[in-house]
C-alpha cells in the first residue's frame, strides 16, 4: 500500500511538470539567460522566469574512505509559476557504489518537491530566496531515509562589481536518522569570478553540522560556461576539511532552459 501511494506521488509529480502549459512570458525570450543552482552547493538566489521549464542534471562521483559511489542523474526540474515563484521536483537519483561488494549499498534515493519563493532584490542589490521541499520516502530500502523529511534553504547573493559575486546558503533540513530526524544546519559561502560573459569560476566554502555526528566540511570549486542563454555545462571538485566529511568529489552537469517565444 505504502508503495502504491509513493508510486502516485512520483507520477502526479511527473505529470504535472511535464504538462504544464509554458504561459505567462514576463520577459522576451532573447533577454532571458539560464540560472541554475548547479553547480555550487548554494542555491541561485533567483528564480526560474515565468513560464519557464528548467532541467538541471549531473553525475557525482564521491570518494569516502577508499569507497567511490557514483551519483546520477542529479535532475532539479524547476518551473516558473509565478513572475518571483517556482515549483520544483528532484527526480531520484542512482546511487552505485564501486566496487560493489560485501557491506555496500546500490539503488535509488528519494523524491523531493518543493517551491520557491524569490524575496529580492532587496536594498543594496542584495538578492535572497526561500526554497521549502519535502522528500518522501520512495528510494531503495538501502538508500531511502524511510521518513518524510522536510528542509528549508535560503540562498543569497550580491554582485560586488561587474565581475565578482558574494554569496551562499544558510540551510535548515531534518533528515531521518535511525527513525528520528536528525537536525542538521548549514552555511556557506562562496566568491564567484565572471572570465568572460558565458563563462565564471568559483570557490565555496561548504560546512553541515549535524546534531548527531560530527561536522561535514569541504572546499568546493567549480565552473560553468553557457553554451548558449538557455544551455549550460559545469564541472567542479571538492576536498573534505573534517574526517566525517567525504574525502573528495568530482562532478559534470549539463541544464537546459525551456522557454516560450
Amino acid at each position: 500500500m505504502r508503495e502504491r501511494l509513493h508510486l502516485r506521488i512520483y507520477l502526479c509529480a511527473i505529470t504535472f511538470f511535464a504538462t504544464a502549459p509554458l504561459y505567462g512570458q514576463s520577459i522576451p525570450d532573447s533577454e532571458v539567460v539560464i540560472s541554475t543552482d548547479r553547480p555550487s552547493v548554494a542555491n541561485s538566489s533567483v528564480v526560474v522566469p515565468q513560464g519557464g521549464l528548467q532541467f538541471e542534471n549531473g553525475l557525482l562521483v564521491t570518494h569516502t574512505q577508499g569507497q567511490f559511489v557514483l551519483d546520477l542523474p542529479e535532475t532539479s526540474v524547476r518551473y516558473g509559476l509565478l513572475h518571483k515563484t517556482e515549483l520544483r521536483l528532484t527526480v531520484p537519483d542512482y546511487y552505485y557504489n564501486l566496487p560493489d561488494g560485501a557491506g555496500t549499498t546500490s539503488g535509488f534515493g528519494d523524491l523531493a518537491v518543493g517551491v520557491k519563493q524569490q524575496l529580492g532584490p532587496l536594498l543594496g542589490h542584495f538578492n535572497l530566496s526561500a526554497i521549502f521541499f519535502l522528500s518522501f520516502p520512495t528510494g531503495a530500502d538501502a538508500v531511502s531515509s524511510h521518513g518524510y523529511d522536510p528542509a528549508l534553504q535560503l540562498p543569497w547573493s550580491r554582485a560586488l562589481s561587474a565581475h565578482w559575486t558574494l554569496g551562499g546558503q544558510v540551510a535548515f533540513y531534518w533528515p531521518t536518522l535511525a527513525g528520528s530526524h536528525n537536525f542538521t544546519g548549514e552555511t556557506t559561502f562562496y566568491l564567484d569570478r565572471q572570465l568572460t560573459k558565458p563563462w565564471d569560476a568559483f570557490v565555496e566554502y561548504v560546512g553541515d553540522f549535524p546534531g548527531r555526528g560530527g561536522s561535514r566540511q569541504l572546499l568546493h570549486f567549480g565552473t560553468s560556461y553557457k553554451l548558449a542563454p538557455h544551455h549550460q555545462v559545469d564541472f567542479h571538485v571538492a576536498v573534505g576539511l573534517t574526517h566525517s566529511a567525504p574525502d573528495s568529489y568530482v562532478g559534470f552537469g549539463y541544464s537546459f532552459l525551456l522557454f516560450p517565444k
